[in-house]
Protein backbone atom coordinates (compact mmCIF):
# COMPACT_ATOMS: atom_id res chain seq x y z
CA UNK A 1 0.00 0.00 0.00
CA UNK A 2 2.82 1.91 0.87
CA UNK A 3 4.28 1.73 -2.75
CA UNK A 4 0.97 2.80 -4.23
CA UNK A 5 1.22 6.03 -2.75
CA UNK A 6 4.54 6.86 -3.70
CA UNK A 7 3.45 5.83 -6.96
CA UNK A 8 0.32 8.37 -7.43
CA UNK A 9 2.20 10.90 -5.61
CA UNK A 10 4.65 10.17 -8.29
CA UNK A 11 2.34 9.65 -11.76
CA UNK A 12 -0.30 12.04 -10.67
CA UNK A 13 0.94 15.32 -11.99
CA UNK A 14 1.02 13.40 -15.42
CA UNK A 15 -2.28 11.75 -15.22
CA UNK A 16 -3.85 15.42 -14.58
CA UNK A 17 -2.59 16.27 -18.12
CA UNK A 18 -4.61 13.39 -19.29
CA UNK A 19 -7.84 14.50 -17.29
CA UNK A 20 -7.61 17.81 -18.21
CA UNK A 21 -7.80 16.80 -22.08
CA UNK A 22 -10.77 13.91 -21.09
CA UNK A 23 -12.59 16.71 -19.63
CA UNK A 24 -12.12 19.00 -22.85
CA UNK A 25 -13.26 15.84 -24.93
CA UNK A 26 -16.17 15.17 -22.90
CA UNK A 27 -17.39 19.03 -22.63
CA UNK A 28 -16.93 19.55 -26.51
CA UNK A 29 -18.67 16.29 -27.52
CA UNK A 30 -21.63 16.88 -25.03
CA UNK A 31 -22.34 20.30 -26.28
CA UNK A 32 -22.02 19.37 -30.09
CA UNK A 33 -24.16 15.78 -29.19
CA UNK A 34 -26.79 18.05 -27.60
CA UNK A 35 -27.03 20.50 -30.76
CA UNK A 36 -26.59 17.52 -33.22
CA UNK A 37 -29.03 16.12 -30.85
CA UNK A 38 -32.02 18.47 -30.79
CA UNK A 39 -31.76 19.08 -34.10
CA UNK A 40 -32.60 15.31 -35.19
CA UNK A 41 -35.31 15.33 -32.31
CA UNK A 42 -36.96 18.60 -34.49
CA UNK A 43 -36.40 16.94 -37.45
CA UNK A 44 -38.38 13.48 -36.04
CA UNK A 45 -41.46 15.62 -34.53
CA UNK A 46 -41.83 18.20 -37.26
CA UNK A 47 -44.96 16.72 -38.95
CA UNK A 48 -43.01 16.73 -42.58
CA UNK A 49 -42.50 13.38 -43.42
CA UNK A 50 -39.41 13.83 -45.08
CA UNK A 51 -37.40 15.53 -42.30
CA UNK A 52 -38.89 12.23 -40.22
CA UNK A 53 -37.57 10.10 -42.26
CA UNK A 54 -34.23 11.78 -42.84
CA UNK A 55 -33.92 11.76 -39.49
CA UNK A 56 -34.69 8.08 -38.23
CA UNK A 57 -32.37 7.36 -41.43
CA UNK A 58 -29.39 9.10 -39.73
CA UNK A 59 -30.39 8.10 -36.32
CA UNK A 60 -30.26 4.59 -37.13
CA UNK A 61 -26.85 5.00 -39.26
CA UNK A 62 -25.00 7.02 -36.44
CA UNK A 63 -26.33 4.19 -33.68
CA UNK A 64 -24.89 1.10 -36.29
CA UNK A 65 -21.45 2.33 -36.17
CA UNK A 66 -19.39 1.53 -33.58
CA UNK A 67 -17.56 4.62 -31.83
CA UNK A 68 -14.30 3.69 -32.29
CA UNK A 69 -14.68 3.37 -36.68
CA UNK A 70 -15.98 6.62 -36.63
CA UNK A 71 -13.09 7.78 -34.40
CA UNK A 72 -11.06 5.94 -37.42
CA UNK A 73 -12.87 7.59 -40.15
CA UNK A 74 -12.60 10.89 -39.32
CA UNK A 75 -8.89 10.91 -38.29
CA UNK A 76 -7.25 8.27 -41.00
CA UNK A 77 -10.27 8.90 -43.62
CA UNK A 78 -11.06 12.41 -43.76
CA UNK A 79 -7.57 13.30 -45.13
CA UNK A 80 -8.09 11.54 -48.15
CA UNK A 81 -10.56 13.46 -48.81
CA UNK A 82 -9.40 16.72 -48.61
CA UNK A 83 -10.39 17.19 -45.02
CA UNK A 84 -7.45 17.32 -42.30
CA UNK A 85 -8.37 17.57 -38.69
CA UNK A 86 -6.21 17.38 -35.32
CA UNK A 87 -6.94 13.64 -33.04
CA UNK A 88 -8.37 16.59 -30.72
CA UNK A 89 -10.90 17.78 -32.97
CA UNK A 90 -11.51 14.69 -34.29
CA UNK A 91 -12.58 12.50 -30.65
CA UNK A 92 -14.75 15.65 -29.84
CA UNK A 93 -16.75 15.65 -33.76
CA UNK A 94 -16.47 11.79 -33.57
CA UNK A 95 -17.94 11.02 -29.61
CA UNK A 96 -20.28 14.10 -30.75
CA UNK A 97 -21.88 12.93 -33.74
CA UNK A 98 -21.84 9.38 -31.95
CA UNK A 99 -23.53 10.69 -29.05
CA UNK A 100 -25.92 12.40 -31.41
CA UNK A 101 -28.43 9.87 -31.66
CA UNK A 102 -28.29 8.83 -28.35
CA UNK A 103 -29.37 12.69 -27.54
CA UNK A 104 -32.04 12.45 -30.26
CA UNK A 105 -34.32 9.60 -28.99
CA UNK A 106 -34.02 11.23 -25.57
CA UNK A 107 -34.87 14.56 -26.64
CA UNK A 108 -37.93 12.95 -28.86
CA UNK A 109 -38.94 11.04 -25.71
CA UNK A 110 -39.21 13.92 -23.73
CA UNK A 111 -41.33 15.97 -26.71
CA UNK A 112 -43.34 13.08 -27.53
CA UNK A 113 -44.51 12.88 -23.53
CA UNK A 114 -45.77 16.66 -23.24
CA UNK A 115 -49.96 16.56 -23.57
CA UNK A 116 -50.97 16.91 -27.06
CA UNK A 117 -53.68 19.53 -25.36
CA UNK A 118 -51.23 21.73 -24.39
CA UNK A 119 -49.86 22.14 -28.34
CA UNK A 120 -53.27 22.12 -29.70
CA UNK A 121 -54.40 24.93 -27.20
CA UNK A 122 -51.13 26.90 -27.75
CA UNK A 123 -51.96 26.49 -31.93
CA UNK A 124 -55.69 27.38 -31.16
CA UNK A 125 -54.39 31.10 -29.53
CA UNK A 126 -52.04 31.47 -32.82
CA UNK A 127 -48.98 30.46 -32.24
CA UNK A 128 -46.96 28.61 -34.83
CA UNK A 129 -44.86 25.62 -34.54
CA UNK A 130 -41.38 26.92 -33.69
CA UNK A 131 -43.06 28.99 -31.04
CA UNK A 132 -45.20 26.56 -29.49
CA UNK A 133 -41.98 24.40 -29.44
CA UNK A 134 -40.05 26.42 -27.51
CA UNK A 135 -42.51 28.78 -25.46
CA UNK A 136 -44.51 25.42 -24.47
CA UNK A 137 -42.79 22.26 -25.24
CA UNK A 138 -39.12 22.26 -24.65
CA UNK A 139 -39.10 24.05 -21.32
CA UNK A 140 -41.84 21.22 -20.07
CA UNK A 141 -39.56 18.35 -22.31
CA UNK A 142 -36.04 19.72 -20.67
CA UNK A 143 -37.10 18.62 -17.12
CA UNK A 144 -38.21 15.20 -18.43
CA UNK A 145 -35.15 14.34 -19.99
CA UNK A 146 -32.36 15.63 -17.51
CA UNK A 147 -32.20 12.37 -15.93
CA UNK A 148 -31.50 10.43 -19.28
CA UNK A 149 -29.31 13.30 -20.07
CA UNK A 150 -27.32 13.24 -17.05
CA UNK A 151 -26.67 9.38 -17.83
CA UNK A 152 -25.22 10.48 -21.13
CA UNK A 153 -22.90 12.74 -19.52
CA UNK A 154 -21.61 9.78 -17.33
CA UNK A 155 -20.97 7.37 -20.69
CA UNK A 156 -19.49 10.15 -22.61
CA UNK A 157 -16.84 10.91 -19.93
CA UNK A 158 -15.55 6.84 -19.86
CA UNK A 159 -16.78 6.37 -23.41
CA UNK A 160 -13.32 9.53 -24.03
CA UNK A 161 -11.33 6.75 -22.93
CA UNK A 162 -11.82 6.07 -26.70
CA UNK A 163 -9.86 8.76 -28.07
CA UNK A 164 -6.67 7.24 -27.12
CA UNK A 165 -7.58 4.59 -30.06
CA UNK A 166 -6.38 8.39 -32.19
CA UNK A 167 -3.65 9.42 -30.13
CA UNK A 168 -5.16 11.98 -28.00
CA UNK A 169 -3.56 12.06 -25.24
CA UNK A 170 -6.64 11.65 -22.42
CA UNK A 171 -6.29 10.40 -19.30
CA UNK A 172 -6.76 6.45 -20.20
CA UNK A 173 -3.82 6.86 -22.79
CA UNK A 174 -1.67 8.76 -20.29
CA UNK A 175 -1.73 5.75 -17.84
CA UNK A 176 -1.26 3.45 -20.91
CA UNK A 177 2.27 5.15 -21.50
CA UNK A 178 3.16 5.62 -17.78
CA UNK A 179 2.42 1.73 -17.54
CA UNK A 180 4.67 0.75 -20.47
CA UNK A 181 7.16 2.94 -19.46
CA UNK A 182 7.55 1.75 -15.54
CA UNK A 183 5.49 -1.82 -15.48
CA UNK A 184 3.66 -0.03 -12.15
CA UNK A 185 0.75 -1.94 -13.99
CA UNK A 186 -1.11 -2.01 -10.86
CA UNK A 187 -0.22 1.43 -9.15
CA UNK A 188 -1.14 3.23 -12.87
CA UNK A 189 -4.25 1.97 -13.79
CA UNK A 190 -5.85 1.72 -10.24
CA UNK A 191 -5.06 5.34 -9.81
CA UNK A 192 -6.69 5.84 -13.84
CA UNK A 193 -9.58 4.14 -12.21
CA UNK A 194 -9.86 6.34 -9.04
CA UNK A 195 -9.57 9.43 -11.09
CA UNK A 196 -12.19 8.47 -13.91
CA UNK A 197 -14.39 7.76 -10.68
CA UNK A 198 -13.37 10.76 -8.72
CA UNK A 199 -14.98 12.76 -11.90
CA UNK A 200 -17.80 10.23 -12.65
CA UNK A 201 -19.09 10.63 -8.65
CA UNK A 202 -20.73 14.09 -9.03
CA UNK A 203 -22.29 13.55 -12.06
CA UNK A 204 -23.84 10.01 -10.73
CA UNK A 205 -25.14 12.54 -7.90
CA UNK A 206 -26.37 15.15 -10.16
CA UNK A 207 -28.63 12.45 -11.78
CA UNK A 208 -29.93 11.17 -8.50
CA UNK A 209 -30.96 14.67 -8.21
CA UNK A 210 -32.73 14.78 -11.39
CA UNK A 211 -34.40 11.49 -10.83
CA UNK A 212 -35.74 12.53 -7.07
CA UNK A 213 -37.25 15.80 -8.49
CA UNK A 214 -38.33 14.18 -11.50
CA UNK A 215 -40.12 11.90 -9.53
CA UNK A 216 -41.51 14.27 -7.14
CA UNK A 217 -43.45 15.80 -9.88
Amino acid sequence: MKGFWHDAVEFFPILMNGVALTIVVTIGSLLLSTVLGLIWAMMRVSGIKALSMLSASLINVIRGIPIIVLLFYLYFVMPDLGVTLSALQAAILGLGIAYSAYQAENFRAGIEAIDKGQIEAAQSIGMGWWLTMRRVVLPQAVRIVLPPYGNVMIMMLKDSSQASTITVAELALQGKLIASSTFKNTSVFTLVALMYLTMSIPLILLVRHFEKRAGKK
